[in-house]
């Protein structure tokens, strides 16, 4: 458990300014995370990585010289969303652009490849890199399925390596991706973590076992076993890792090898350096040549008791990124002055108060209707958060109804605020969204801010509201959630009730039906739709490594989208002009 807690809400926030306050000499806060405290250099790509809060030393800890130039920081083990990943590398990005790396989780996916087309269409060269190194949660002719562990750090210092010595974006890409294909990971834990302010664990092991496979957000191992000797625990992570080596390894004997040990929160180094004895001498016994090894916490899950081990198979290349020196908060290795121009105010970037867009009377009338739904949509998810909550933990990590709950309460705020301010419909929804997707985080968080942003782009702020435009807005959304979610009908997700509301929706508004009378048909549809999900394997997602468990039980998301729009069925009448 957290025993050093003031409110589970501010606790990432006030986390951040402790450790700001402990390495101002290293970083600088900017809105969403932080960032390197000298400027990236004109001509150099800037390498951002991040994910949620709950990991350190990873992310923050990973941001200074000869390591990444900004990190953005997520609710807990939440991914930051799409607004803070935007506004780290706004800070940190110079004229060569910005490399995006992350760990391979849907909501890191959604947040970070949303910002990277914000970037893009503001002018800034940006691609987006996500690492996929742990070998238990996708096969191994798959291993675009899996997830990003502890071996963050090599595609990191990978990335960086490349960027320090003036590569172009392409290039810096390419040599993370060919880091990452060389990186694998293997972890396992003795007993689950507890998120701050909360009573029980995410998962707990029976003593005396051990959980295979385990994630780094609390998701539970694969498979269990009993609690092994260290020997015989380092004998299992090494040999498990050399049957994984890469194809463009011809043989395990001669190869070189970075070596990294990775304490999840609980287990103390002295452990640790026992079970490295044991691994060490299994690579030396495999003929492995180890290159300066890391052992201790690079990637933890607050204090889950457990350990990974990382192998990264060296090259010329990969050895010299591998070694370079780097200085951060949390990582040292070598000596390195700390170079470049120091920032100063105007570089702390932070949220600015937007403008309001000029709107129309018959706008700002109706932006008092889509308060009112906003509304009941906050009061709906409050009461039902922990129902959400319990059906998520099934077979992901139960933050869905707590995610769902402060997105949904900062939207309300949003929407307020921006109806005080004589905003528009569309302007009104659109902040609901973005503030929605900032406090929520996640995979969810991310939908729904990016959902609700189409929806008012196209509301405007100039006509009223009307069914065609709401439709249309509606079949927008759906399809920038397909493209940039990567769902599919039948995965298990949203998406399988999304879908039929949309396509419900725009064919009763194409009929001539009014917008009460076709959202409310459409409504009913994705709770049949929601409810059926019960019958699905999820197939993308962190709950398809424990699709047997999901097998009886509907989708969080997709009930609580038939949740929403169903309840915000019963106040579409508030809008002064609801016919086509």
């Amino acid at each position: 458990m957290t025993y050093l807690v003031n409110q589970p809400t501010d606790f990432v926030d006030e986390s951040i300014d402790g450790f700001v306050a402990a390495n101002r000499h290293l970083v600088r806060r900017v809105h969403g995370g932080v960032v390197r405290a000298t400027r990236t250099p004109p001509g150099q790509v800037a390498v951002v990585i991040g994910g949620g809060s709950g990991h350190y030393p990873a992310f923050a800890g990973l941001v200074g010289q000869g390591l990444a130039h900004g990190a953005a920081m997520g609710n807990v083990f939440a991914s930051p969303s799409a607004q803070q990943i935007y506004s780290v590398a706004k800070a940190a990005a110079s004229d060569a652009g910005v490399l995006l790396s992350f760990g391979n989780y849907a909501g890191d996916v959604l947040n970070f490849g949303i910002a990277e087309e914000r970037l893009k269409a503001e002018g800034i060269p940006c691609r987006c890199f996500a690492v996929t190194d742990d070998v238990c949660s996708g096969p191994a002719d798959k291993t675009s399925e899996r997830r990003g562990i502890a071996g963050d750090l090599t595609v990191f210092r990978a990335a960086v390596w490349a960027a320090e010595r003036g590569d172009s974006l392409e290039k810096v890409y390419d040599f993370a991706s060919h880091a990452n294909e060389r990186t694998r990971s293997f972890g396992v834990a003795f007993s689950g973590c507890t998120l701050p302010g909360a009573e029980e664990p995410l998962f707990t092991v029976p003593e005396g076992r051990m959980g295979v496979g385990m994630g780094i957000h609390g998701e539970q191992g694969i498979d269990e076993v009993d609690l092994p000797s260290a020997h015989e625990l380092g004998q299992m992570l090494a040999d498990r890792l050399i049957e994984e080596r890469p194809a463009s390894i011809d043989s395990a004997n001669s190869a070189r090898v970075g070596v990294m040990l990775n304490g999840l929160g609980a287990v103390k180094y002295e452990e640790l350096f026992v079970l490295y004895a044991s691994v060490a001498n299994r690579l030396t016994d495999a003929g492995l040549t180890i290159v300066q090894p890391e052992v201790g916490e690079l990637v933890t899950s607050f204090e889950m008791a457990g350990v990974s081990l990382t192998l990264f198979w060296l090259d010329d290349a990969l050895e010299k990124a591998w070694t370079a020196p780097a200085n951060t908060p949390a990582y040292h290795r070598g000596g390195v002055p700390l170079e470049g121009v120091p920032r100063d105010a105007s570089d702390d970037i932070q949220a600015a108060e937007e403008e309001v867009p000029a709107a129309s009377d018959l706008s700002k009338a109706d932006a008092a209707g889509v308060l009112k739904i906003v509304e009941a949509i906050e009061a709906k998810i409050d009461e039902q958060a922990d129902t959400l909550g319990k059906l998520d933990a099934i077979s992901g990590d139960g933050d869905h109804g707590i995610g769902m709950q402060k997105g949904a309460t900062a939207a309300l705020a949003a929407a307020r605020s921006a109806v005080d301010k004589g905003c528009g419909a569309g302007s009104v929804l659109a902040r609901a969204g973005d503030a929605w997707a900032n406090e929520a985080g996640g995979t969810s968080g991310a939908l729904w801010g990016l959902g609700l942003r189409c929806v008012g782009h196209v509301l405007g702020d100039e006509q009223s509201v009307k069914a065609p435009a709401v439709a249309q807005g509606v079949s927008e959304a759906t399809a920038a959630l397909r493209r940039l979610g990567g769902a599919k009908i039948g995965d298990k997700t949203m998406l399988d009730a999304l879908q039929p509301f949309t396509d419900i929706l725009q064919s009763e508004v194409e009929a001539g039906r009014p917008l009460r009378e076709a959202w409310d048909k459409a409504a009913k549809a994705a709770e049949r739709a929601a409810n059926d999900t019960a019958d699905l394997r999820p197939r993308i997602g962190r709950a398809k490594n424990h699709s047997d468990k999901s097998i009886g039980h509907a989708d969080p998301g997709a009930i609580s989208f038939a949740m929403i729009v169903s309840v915000a069925a019963t106040h579409i009448e508030s809008f002064h002009q609801e016919t086509p």
